[in-house]
């Protein structure tokens, strides 16, 4: 009797279909699923698949800070050793600020100058007190860190150009990322290393090309990446040079070291990338959390 009531609900059990719901009780034990379950398995549903150019092409951000990082310390050296006169840099740097400003002017277009409400006018005011500012404390940053120890210098300057590498906004979504920390760093590192020049002059010189470099040069290059790819990676390429050619005439094996540095980021770094993509194996299914995904356009209506 026993065997035929069990044989009995074993045959009801088996002809009631499975469904997947918490609201109605059903004859099946909690973790029970059917064939149907990996049905619906989904593999790297979310997964972006790169192509080796293009990162190559976003690799040249990198780049880039690299190269400015490099200039920016040849020149200091060369300021430091005497070997290049302060008045000679500031005219240089004053030629390439203006047709910077002419290459910015001439890629925006007059609906981002109207949005942002800054004139021609007006960005050369902010120029020209940014100058004299700079040049009115540059004595005071010529003795600003008189008390502290050149190492302590040196130390101090290479985390903070270290830090300023690290929380500059590459383009990536990430906590990390802080512009304004960047920047600050740089131009802390800048202020350190200028105060440590023979003249105030070298200063205000140096804090000045600080900015050039750290702050000016950056909005340059992202104006040319999203105008003309093209020029962006002849700029890209013609920095790079300029930043080895450089090095070179301070340390041979820096030189040699900072190259391969380069070309691990912008060709090594990229294959890695793209084989590493082969192994990627995110699977998703039912067992994921539901997802409330809500239509806000009717509620703006």
């Amino acid at each position: 009797m026993a065997r035929n009531i069990l044989c009995v609900q074993l045959e009801h059990t088996i002809r009631q279909r499975w469904q997947k719901v918490l609201y109605k009780r059903q004859s099946f034990p909690d973790n029970y699923v059917d064939q149907s379950f990996l049905e619906k398995l989904c593999k790297n549903i979310h997964a972006r698949k790169y192509q080796y150019w293009a990162v190559v092409f976003e690799s040249g951000v990198v780049i880039q800070q690299l190269c400015s990082v490099c200039v920016f310390v040849v020149i200091w050296w060369y300021m430091d050793m005497g070997l290049l006169a302060p008045q000679w840099q500031f005219g240089v740097g004053l030629i390439a600020s203006l047709i910077g400003y002419v290459l910015f002017d001439a890629t925006a277009s007059g609906i981002e100058r109207n949005q942002s409400g800054q004139t021609r006018w007006g960005d050369l005011k902010n120029s020209v007190v940014f100058v004299a500012f700079t040049y009115g404390f540059s004595p005071i940053l010529k003795t600003l860190t008189e008390s502290i120890s050149t190492d302590a210098i040196y130390a101090m300057s290479a985390l903070m150009l270290l830090g300023h590498l690290i929380f500059y906004d590459y383009g990536a979504n990430a906590a990390i990322v802080s512009s304004t920390l960047s920047l600050n760093m740089a131009i802390f590192a800048s202020v350190c290393l200028a105060s440590w020049l023979p003249r105030s002059l070298h200063a205000f010189v140096m804090v000045t090309f600080a900015i050039q470099i750290f702050a000016l040069w950056p909005m340059l290059q992202k104006k040319l990446k999203a105008q003309t790819p093209h020029c962006y990676m002849i700029a890209t390429l013609l920095f790079a040079l300029s930043a080895l050619m450089g090095l070179l005439t301070i340390s041979s094996v820096g030189t040699v070291l900072f190259a391969l540095l380069l070309i691990a980021i912008s060709c090594l770094c990229p294959y890695c990338l793209i084989r590493l993509q082969l192994f990627k194996d995110n699977i998703h299914g039912p067992w994921d959390e539901a997802e409330i995904k809500e239509d806000l356009s009717k509620f703006l209506m």
